[in-house]
């Protein structure tokens, strides 16, 4: 009865790192996928965004059932973190570059498709560097606040995390069907996008996390509901649904950071204002 007990642990244990491994293979089909696809083979980029957009509940699975089960390791939380830089930064990083950038077709000044390449490569450069220094900040901080708190009943991220960062760039080339692009102009507004996104993830910026959700509240079922609906959207409407979600995530962090920044310029000249009344002399 005690050895079945401890296989049982022992398999309570590996059973979050599955889902680690699984999360690690996406990442690796969606660079070998993203390495052959072309002009001509342009499923491959969307297999390669798929695999990404795939990836993300995996990562967030793991590290929920590591919780509920009382699994929780140090071992699991790196290889969760190695897990992410893998899928969320090395595999959206070289499809945004190949997509977006490489497959550029040959055009009449070869010198500036060179310049674009290039720019392209190291901007792609960029947001993996951003994504890994995002994880980095998550691992080594404690209860870090945001720069424009938000209400106190919600959970916020600080810099939109890895994986809705990759989730973007995954959407936009999914609603595409991969279709790689073949303006210049269009890569430079690509590259734009893409280096945006790297900004926003190592940004202060407060992100919904979504942490108060919890699966066993008293109403599992309205969640159940909600979950269904997503997944038949998904299903049915991927390229709309995805796109939306995922802009919809990023625009939700600038907004919030202009309504922030808006309340704070409202507030100045007020208080301001307070303050020349009280250092005023009142005369009777």
């Amino acid at each position: 009865m005690t050895d079945v007990r401890k296989r049982t642990q022992r398999g309570m244990f590996l059973l979050p790192s599955a889902f680690t491994a699984v999360n690690i293979a996406l990442g690796y089909f969606a660079i070998t996928q993203s390495l052959q696809g072309t002009p001509a083979e342009p499923w491959h980029f969307d297999f390669a965004a798929l695999a990404i957009g795939f990836a993300i509940p995996f990562d967030a699975i793991d590290g929920r059932i590591a919780r509920m089960t009382g699994t929780e390791s140090d071992f699991g939380r790196e290889l969760d973190s190695l897990a992410d830089v893998i899928t969320f930064g090395v595999a959206p990083s070289i499809l945004a570059y190949v997509w977006g950038v490489s497959a550029l077709p040959a055009m009449q000044n070869a010198a500036l498709r060179q310049h674009l390449v290039e720019l392209g490569a190291f901007v792609c450069f960029l947001f993996l560097i951003c994504g890994a220094a995002r994880l980095a900040r998550f691992n080594v901080s404690v209860n870090p606040q945001p720069r424009n708190p938000g209400r106190s009943d919600r959970k916020y991220f600080v810099g939109m995390p890895i994986p809705a960062g990759a989730g973007v760039i995954a959407a936009v080339i999914h609603f595409f069907k991969g279709s790689p692009v073949d303006n210049g102009w269009v890569a430079l507004l690509w590259m734009s996008f893409v280096g945006f996104t790297g900004f926003l993830m190592v940004s202060r910026w407060r992100f919904w996390s979504g942490k108060e959700i919890k699966l066993d509240n008293s109403h599992p079922f309205r969640l159940m509901v909600l979950l269904a609906v997503v997944i038949a959207l998904v299903w049915k409407f991927s390229q709309w649904t995805l796109i939306l979600f995922g802009l919809s995530y990023m625009v939700s962090g600038i907004l919030a950071r202009l309504a922030y920044q808006w309340s704070r310029d409202r507030q100045k000249p007020s208080l301001a204002q307070a303050d020349v009344e009280t250092s005023s002399p009142h005369t009777l």
